[in-house]
This record gives structure tokens, C-alpha cells and sequence, in this order.
């Protein structure tokens, strides 16, 4: 969706890195490229001056000119004006304090209410709660099949008593619907409305009835991102017809420039809650504006895709594979197609290589990323027994020729499958060990071993024990202790030194020595 905007807003920042000190000539450049940035995205003309006139501001201040890193200080205040733009925080939906609590959706024709019911109920159900979608779009053509079929699909409960196709009153099918789910032991009811292909008095007049028939907490108005400009008229005119308390993006996922997600937000005054990037009933989330931000200045979305891993893997199970591949031993194939199968689970590949940080600037190498090829590598597993998964050493030439026949594909592939598993096998293990680096798991554990092989070789820094401890190629006697008799250099007065003996008769006291001064 913000394709477009981002590569704009990353080749403008692009050419500032390389300056040490802005001028008033490069923030006015800059702000001129992000100018033209926003409104080929499409985005409404006052949003883009407020915007504009934002980052100027503060771009010219102190907290620019007296930075270590302007540039990196110029795109930090982009990004908090983009945190601004869309909402500031993100924000939670509002429950009664009595259940049910009632969410009502509100929208255009087309704009994919319906399916966002079900992705919503779906959601919620994840939450722990125990919605019903109720069908009062009563207008459009199989409209209340379309939500069975979604609430059978999302696992949560429907209230659908008229079968639609223009026959029915939708103001009595959702008031009866809050009596049915205080029965029925629901805490929250999704009220899907009727849309139209234009703003007109009667979708307005029965939404209202809608609204003030069954009171809801929250009004959701849901915006097909991919109109552009419309997408604020339509809002604003639902907001003064209707009302509504947030907004939920769908479409996000699209090629459209996606100035309305900028732009809604700010005419309407009313934050973003929901976004929609898929056709898929898990292609939904909250909305995170800081998050959205990240993403446009191609600064990845990594607590999204946290998330997304944790909702994915079983945290029993993860700590195992863990403890596999920190000790590099017991890791098999069969770890390997289930560590891959969680992968294929979290969505596509290129979408998750998305999240990261800089993978903006790899776009066209992300659109190669094909998912099929990791059926093909699950299709190579599944077609070794047993044996040949958990040792796939034995796995010789006649093997691989029936594997490759098996999951149908070429001997070359398998061999290039066995070899990369046993260069992450052998990878694994140099972790286990520390890989030399110190701080690395089993680095401590490795300089232990290599330790007690050098025991007794060590040689102190202190000389003293160095020398008791290096053993001497002749070694001298013992210190005795000195003779009395005479004084000398190192002995005693009055002794000897060791060793030396008088002759006999000999008298030290006739020795004519000179007399101290």
C-alpha cells in the first residue's frame, strides 16, 4: 500500500546522511521532496501543509542543528509527525461494563464490511470473548449467506432470522439480536449493516435507526483504503450523518497510494482502530500507528512480527526445539518440516522478510520469494520413512532417486536439501560451541575443557611462582644458615658465612684490622 510513499520518503533521507551539518537551503529541499512525497500518495492537501509545516519547525531547531547526526535526527521527526498523523497510540476498543457489549459496523458498498464482521468476530474469539455477528444487511443479495458462511468459518455464533435479499426489517432483527445473546450467553454482538454505492438519505436514516435502537459502544466505520480521496468525503459525511467513533482500514494489502490511511484520521478526528491486509479471516489486527509509521520509512515492523511468531508457536514446544538447537545434537528433518511448517503458518514469506528492517530497498528481490518452494521442501521430507529422517546419513544414491520419484521432484534438489540440512547441522554445532566469540553460548563451557587439557602447564604471571613452579636443570642446595665467627655480605655479625671454615689455631682478635672512624 505505501509502497510508493516509501520509496520517496527513504531516497529523500538517503541524501542527507552523507552531510555532517544541514543547511536552511537542504531542510527546505527536504521538505519540498516530502511535500511532493505525500500528495503523489494521495494524501488530502491540508494534512500534507500541517504535516509539512511540522517537520520544518522542529527540523530548524535545536534539537537538529545540535545533533551528532542530523540527518538521523530529521528522520526521527518525520516519523514522529507520521506517529501524530495517524493517531498517536493505539487505541483499544471500548466494552460495556454490562454485557453484551454492542459494536456496530457502518460503510460504503463494497467496502468490505461483511468480511471484516467475520475477521473482527474471528479476533475477538481469540481474545476469549464469545461474540455474534448479526446479518441486518438485509439489501445486498446473499449477504446473510455470506456472513453464515463467515461465522462458521471464524467459529463463532449468528443471528440471521430473515433471509435478506431485500425482504426484512434490519432495525428489528438487531434489536431482537441483544435479547438472543443475553440468552444465548454472549458478551459481544457485531451488528453487520447495509451499505450503498453512494452516500444517500435512506442508507443514512436506516443506520441511524440502527444506532439508536440497540445504543452501541462503539460505532466502527469501515473505509476501503484503496479510494483515495473519497475515502475522507465518504467519512466525513458519515461522521456528520450517522456518527462513528474509529475507523477500520481494509484493503491495506492493495497497490493504491494510500494517502486515505493519512488522511482520515486527521480530517475526521476519529482514530484508526482496525486495519484489514488480507482476504484471509487472520489478515487483521489492531492498528498501531507507530508501528504503520516504521514501516513507511522502511524501518521494519519487528514487535508485529513477534507477535505474530507468538500466537503461532507453542511456547512448550518452542522451548524444546530450543534446547535442540543449542546443543546441536538430536536435530532431524522431522524438527525441520515442523520448525518450517510454523513459518508457512505465520503467512507469506515475503510479507514476513517485509517486517524487517531495510527490506524496503530489497522489494524485488522479496516478490521472487516464492512459498511454493517450501511445499517442495516439505513434499522432499514427507517422503523419507522413517529411518532415513531421523539419520539422513544412510540416505544413498537408490534413496534419493525414489525420494525425488516420491515427492516429484529432481535428485538434485534432494541432495541440495540433505546437504543445506547438514550445513545447518554443522552450523548449530559451532554455535553450541561458542564459535570462538566470547559471550556466545558455550563459549565458557569450551574454554573449561580446553583448560582441564592444559592442567599443570600454566605458568603464573607472578615470577616468584613461576619459578617454584618450572622445575630447574640443577637444582642448588638448600639455604643453610650462617656460622658465627664474622660478619659479611648477606651473613649475620658474628657468624660465618655457609660453608667457609677457620684454620686451626687461628685467633680473629690478632688481626690487625683498621679501626672505625
Amino acid at each position: 500500500m505505501f509502497e510508493t510513499l516509501s520509496d520517496r520518503l527513504t531516497s529523500v533521507f538517503s541524501s542527507l546522511r552523507s552531510k555532517g551539518r544541514l543547511s536552511e537551503a537542504d531542510i527546505d529541499a527536504t521538505c519540498r521532496e516530502i511535500r511532493i512525497a505525500l500528495l503523489e500518495a494521495d494524501v488530502a492537501l491540508p494534512v500534507v501543509k500541517e504535516f509539512v509545516a511540522q517537520v520544518k519547525e522542529r527540523a530548524r531547531g535545536a534539537e537538529v542543528s545540535q545533533a551528532l547526526n542530523p540527518a538521523q535526527q530529521v528522520v526521527q521527526i518525520v516519523n514522529d509527525e507520521l506517529i501524530a498523523i495517524l493517531g498517536g497510540e493505539t487505541r483499544r476498543l471500548r466494552y460495556a461494563k454490562t454485557p453484551p457489549s454492542v459494536f456496530m459496523l457502518a460503510g460504503l458498498q463494497g467496502s468490505g464490511k461483511t468480511t471484516l464482521a467475520g475477521k473482527l468476530a474471528r479476533w475477538l474469539r481469540e481474545q476469549g470473548h464469545t461474540p455474534l455477528l448479526v446479518a441486518c444487511d438485509l439489501q445486498r443479495p446473499n449477504a446473510v449467506q455470506q456472513l453464515s458462511v463467515l461465522a462458521e468459518r471464524a467459529g463463532v455464533g449468528i443471528y440471521a432470522p430473515e433471509p435478506g435479499n431485500g425482504t426484512g426489517d434490519p432495525v428489528a432483527v438487531a434489536r431482537q439480536s441483544i435479547d438472543h445473546a443475553r440468552r444465548q450467553q454472549h458478551d459481544i454482538v457485531i451488528i453487520d449493516t447495509a451499505g450503498r454505492l453512494g452516500i444517500d438519505v435512506e442508507m443514512m436514516r436506516q443506520a441511524a435507526d440502527i444506532r439508536d435502537a440497540v445504543d452501541p459502544d462503539e460505532i466502527l466505520f469501515v473505509v476501503d483504503a484503496m479510494i483515495g480521496q473519497d475515502a475522507v468525503t465518504t467519512a466525513q459525511a458519515f461522521l456528520d450523518g450517522v456518527g462513528f467513533d474509529g475507523v477500520v482500514l481494509t484493503k491495506l494489502d492493495g497497490d493504491a497510494r494510500g494517502g486515505a490511511a493519512l488522511s482520515v484520521r486527521h480530517i475526521t478526528g476519529r482514530p484508526i482502530v482496525f486495519a484489514s491486509t488480507g482476504e484471509k479471516l487472520d489478515d487483521f489486527d489492531a492498528f498501531h500507528p507507530d508501528r504503520m509509521a516504521s514501516r513507511i520509512l522502511d524501518m521494519g515492523d519487528v514487535l508485529t512480527l513477534i507477535e505474530q511468531a507468538q500466537r503461532t508457536f507453542d511456547e512448550q514446544e518452542a522451548a524444546k526445539m530450543a534446547g535442540k538447537l543449542a546443543s546441536g545434537e538430536g536435530f532431524t528433518l522431522d524438527d525441520f518440516l515442523e520448525q518450517m511448517m510454523m513459518v508457512r503458518k505465520m503467512g507469506p514469506i515475503s510479507n514476513l522478510l517485509g517486517m524487517l528492517p531495510g527490506m524496503g530497498q530489497m522489494r524485488d528481490q522479496l516478490n521472487q520469494v516464492d512459498d511454493r518452494d517450501l511445499d517442495r521442501v516439505a513434499a522432499i521430507i514427507r517422503s523419507m520413512t522413517p529411518g532415513e529422517r531421523q539419520n539422513p546419513k544412510i540416505i544413498n544414491g537408490s534413496r534419493r532417486a525414489r525420494i525425488a520419484n516420491g515427492s516429484g521432484v529432481s535428485v538434485t534438489e534432494v541432495n541440495s536439501l540433505v546437504t543445506r540440512f547438514f550445513d545447518a547441522q554443522k552450523m548449530m554445532k559451532q554455535m553450541a560451541g561458542g564459535m570462538g566469540i566470547p559471550g556466545m553460548p558455550g563459549f565458557r563451557r569450551k574454554q573449561q575443557k580446553t583448560a582441564k587439557k592444559a592442567k599443570g602447564k600454566r605458568v603464573s604471571g607472578d615470577p616468584r611462582k613461576a619459578a617454584a613452579g618450572r622445575p630447574a636443570l640443577d637444582p642448588a642446595p638448600a639455604p643453610q644458615a650462617p656460622s658465627p665467627g664474622m660478619g659479611g655480605l648477606g651473613a649475620i655479625p658474628g657468624q660465618l658465612p655457609p660453608g667457609l671454615k677457620l684454620p686451626p689455631g687461628f685467633d680473629p682478635a690478632k688481626l690487625n684490622l683498621p679501626k672505625k672512624k
